[in-house]
């Protein structure tokens, strides 16, 4: 896989869909905002690659997706 999510970007991520879990959508929103452009390009890599996107996995942690 290409590109690397570095340390910092996975804790946000984390953080992400936690808030998101918890409804908190502007803590979610601010977490992503503090992801570095490396990581982002390496999260949807990974991904797309995993038959998805970064919308779909907000969906689905919300669980909106059965």
């Amino acid at each position: 896989m290409n590109g690397h999510i570095s340390l910092m970007a996975a804790g946000e991520l984390r953080d992400a869909l936690a808030a998101r879990e918890r409804g908190d959508l502007p803590a979610a929103v601010n977490a992503l905002m503090n992801i570095d452009p490396e990581s982002w390009q390496a999260i949807e890599t990974r991904l797309v690659a995993l038959g998805g996107d970064l919308p779909q996995l907000l969906t689905a942690v919300r669980g909106d997706v059965a």
